[in-house]
């Protein structure tokens, strides 16, 4: 046994004597423990670590890859587990901790089972409907900030905001983000904004830690208040693991309060590359444009039509001269046609003309009716007829009639 008197230890060699003890009680190498998993993480090399813990105490705990390896569930926040393994000391931080070597569940931890059974209700009241989540504004002239005024939250926020957008005005409202009354607060100020007229989006939110360090943003009076918010709403708790029901209840879920400041404001510096891109595209298609069309007014310019007006009106006039020309040739042609054809056609018409036989001495009987008699079978001695002459008429008895 130790004796102060007799040897001064080094914190390194009392740390490696605790442990040493650790490893020499049987029961502390075949340790099962009972508890609720917290802060559980895990790490790229395949690690697990987390916190066990229950009403009264927690522990520290760690499952390397080789055994969780095993494992045929999930584990997460909330989950109640039975762990067997052996405990030990971590020299690099002298703090005692579980490596766990087998993991079953035993149930979910009365936190994770309320944040189960609000989610599910919420849901159900349509809290979380997308057709509720409102649009971003793409260049937000004030935001406001919930948040805590002391945490690591506010500052990464500032600094990418100032960053990325330094025009946007930052209105905060303090709050408490965890314990008792945070949740009252936080919904208190999402209505304050929203009893402001100019606030264009609400971040809320905090950095990492446990469900019971996250609980505030779990509260219904939270998620009542973001739901109805006219402003549209950024939830930014936790990590990029950590979930809540503000985040489901919010327009947008933010990954970390870093990335929140990322998607609520554009880069300054993206937008004058835009800008600056833009702008020589435009100025190139103006160029190219006003190059074309000082072509094309050279090319007309240069144009004969413009050198020697007088040249096209010359042309223009020649053959109008010449078509004057081809259009009384044609009317003569025309003319002369119709003439002849005009003459025929009187000649027959005056060959079939009554009057010009009755001219050459023919006459043209008619009977007492006035019917051309045509056959002297038709007549009888002492029938009347009327002799049309080529000058008048005649009257006349026949005597006697002679047919062929």
């Amino acid at each position: 046994m130790l004796n102060g008197s007799e040897r001064i230890l080094t914190v390194a060699q009392a740390t490696q004597y605790i442990k040493n003890l650790f490893a020499a009680d049987s029961q502390l190498n075949r340790l099962r423990v009972s508890g609720e998993i917290s802060n559980f993480k895990a790490h790229s090399s395949g690690h697990m670590y987390f916190t066990l813990k229950d009403a009264a105490a927690s522990m520290r705990c760690v499952m390397f890859k080789s055994a969780n390896g095993r494992l045929t569930f999930r584990p997460a926040d909330g989950m109640k587990v039975v762990l067997g393994g052996r405990l030990s000391v971590y020299e690099r931080d002298g703090l005692y901790q579980l490596y766990v070597e087998s993991m079953a569940p035993e149930g979910v931890g009365s936190l994770f089972a309320a944040f189960e059974e609000m989610k599910k209700r919420l849901a159900a009241e349509g809290l979380f409907a997308p057709e509720a989540k409102k649009t971003l504004p793409r260049f937000p002239e004030r935001i406001g900030l919930v948040t805590s005024p002391t945490g690591a939250a506010i500052r990464d926020i500032l600094a990418t905001l100032s960053r990325r957008f330094p025009q946007a005005e930052v209105l905060l409202v303090p709050v408490l983000v965890q314990g008792v009354g945070a949740a009252a607060q936080i919904a208190e100020a999402i209505d304050f904004f929203n009893r402001l007229a100019d606030i264009d989006v609400l971040i809320i939110g905090r950095g990492g830690g446990s469900i019971e360090e996250l609980w505030a943003f779990n509260e219904e009076a939270v998620a009542k208040a973001i739901y109805s918010s006219r402003i549209p709403v950024v939830s930014a708790v936790g990590h990029e693991t950590d979930f809540t029901i503000a985040d489901f209840v919010a327009d947008v879920r933010a990954a970390t309060p870093t990335a929140a400041a990322e998607i609520v404001v554009p880069d300054q510096r993206e937008l004058q590359q835009f800008l600056s891109m833009a702008k020589s595209r435009m100025t190139a298609v103006i160029s190219s444009k006003l190059e074309h069309n000082r072509r094309y007014v050279d090319r007309i310019a240069s144009a004969r039509e413009f050198t020697r007006p007088s040249h096209r009106f010359d042309q223009h006039r020649q053959m109008l001269d010449n078509l004057a020309s081809r259009l009384e040739n044609r009317l003569s042609y025309l003319m002369q046609s119709y003439t002849a054809k005009l003459d025929f056609l009187a000649g027959k018409l005056g060959a079939l003309n009554p009057d010009a036989v009755l001219a050459r001495g023919f006459a043209i009987c008619l009977d007492g009716n006035g019917k051309v008699v045509r056959d002297a079978r038709q007549l009888a001695p002492d029938d009347l007829l009327r002799t049309r002459l080529h000058q008048g008429y005649a009257d006349a008895r026949v005597i006697q009639t002679y047919a062929k």
